[in-house]
């Protein structure tokens, strides 16, 4: 039944408080006790005896001091040497003497027992109080340690239970994203990865015994899509667990990048007067950003028309990508959207090539770089692509 009582955390507050006043009473109580010991030690009293001529005809010296509700006692020597003993009886208290509480003998025990009443009850629901917020915050964490990955906790308050309330929050939101989005990532990965392995299938049957070299072709074609698909695949899944290693922080030179990427696609470089390689130098994986600049040439070169540009630039804080084509352009209520994984434009899923994973991958590298990647609409059509990166 103990074990039952105080497997609570308020109960056991409240008792270890109720203990620690009751030991500072009984502390305070004997000091008190031993200086009002001091205080009335017993001391010599004397007395004097005088005639009704007020001579002095003798004199003596208590024999004990005596204590409230004692007899004193006398001893009293006369002139010719008599030596008398003269005792006085206890004083009687009005009324049956003072309240139990105000007497030396009991008053320290009732001041431990009103002292103790008055911190219980008052601690009592300052205790209960903070506990029930406590109570509160391990409800939610067990509805969300249950499954339940929406469940989140109120974050009353400015203390320590407020703040572990708030990481907590904050803690099981990410949770939910990533699995969320690994759940969406599988769902679709496993949808994109049917057809090429349908077409492959088609082809194998089809071939027969000499495979034509557009036969080759297709399956080569379609090999290719599949390997481009899980290699995009794994490095969403890293790019979302944000303590995965994915290489070396470095200075990395945005200008080189962009030269050779833009010289495999065959797009035109410019760069912003006042642009050089000291003002578009970025901290970062190398590999990463090489990986981020290339989907966006490739983006624009797969649904794009026309000469692509590649512009470079920067102002006190950001250094800039921005990647322009002239293509059909992207509608404003779908510009956030592109970036989904495996998300297209209506009429954009049966196009060669792409899986619907390069721009996600980009809005995931310029994320964990501390950047930005968004879609603004190009004058004279077409959509220009802006990955914004912090300088060193």
């Amino acid at each position: 039944m103990i074990q039952l009582f105080t497997r609570h955390l308020y109960v056991r507050i409240w008792l270890a408080v109720l203990a620690g006043v009751a030991v500072v009473t009984f502390a305070a109580g004997w000091a008190w006790q031993m200086a009002d010991e001091q205080r009335s030690a017993p001391l010599p009293r004397e007395v004097v005896l005088r005639d009704t001529q007020d001579r002095v005809i003798g004199t003596g010296t208590s024999l004990r001091t005596s204590r409230p509700g004692e007899a004193l006692e006398f001893t009293i020597s006369l002139k010719d040497g008599q030596v008398f003993q003269m005792q006085f009886g206890p004083r009687q208290d009005r009324q049956g003497g003072p309240p139990p509480w105000v007497r030396p003998q009991t008053g320290f025990f009732w001041l431990l027992g009103l002292v103790g009443l008055a911190t219980a009850i008052g601690l009592f629901p300052i205790v209960r109080r903070l506990t029930q917020r406590l109570e509160t915050l391990q409800r939610g964490v067990q509805r969300w340690g249950d499954g339940d990955l929406s469940a989140r906790v109120p974050e009353d308050g400015q203390d320590e239970v407020a703040d572990l309330s708030i990481r907590f929050n904050s803690a099981a939101a990410r949770v939910e994203t990533l699995v969320r989005s690994h759940k969406s990532l599988l769902a679709n990965a496993s949808h994109e990865l049917r057809s090429p392995l349908t077409r492959i299938r088609m082809g194998l049957e089809l071939m027969g015994e000499r495979p034509s070299p557009s036969a080759r072709d297709e399956i080569s074609r379609n090999i290719g899509e599949l390997d481009q698909l899980i290699d995009e695949i794994l490095l969403s899944s890293r790019l979302d667990a944000s303590e995965a290693d994915l290489g070396t922080i470095e200075t990395v030179d945005l200008i080189g990048l962009a030269a050779e990427e833009s010289a495999r696609v065959d797009a035109e470089l410019d760069l912003v007067e006042g642009t050089d390689s000291a003002t578009l130098q970025v901290q970062g994986v190398s590999r990463l950003l090489r990986r981020a600049i290339r989907n966006l040439l490739e983006n624009a070169r797969r649904y794009g028309a026309g000469t692509i540009e590649l512009r470079l630039e920067s102002d006190g804080r950001w250094a800039r990508v921005r990647v322009d084509d002239r293509g059909p352009g992207v509608p404003p209520a779908l510009r956030e959207r592109i970036f989904e994984p495996f998300y297209r434009l209506p009429g954009a899923s049966e196009r060669e090539g792409g899986v619907g994973l390069g721009l996600a991958l980009v809005k995931s590298i310029a994320e964990r770089h501390g950047g930005s990647v968004r879609c603004e609409e190009r004058p004279g059509g077409g959509a220009s692509f802006v990955l914004e990166l912090p300088r060193t």
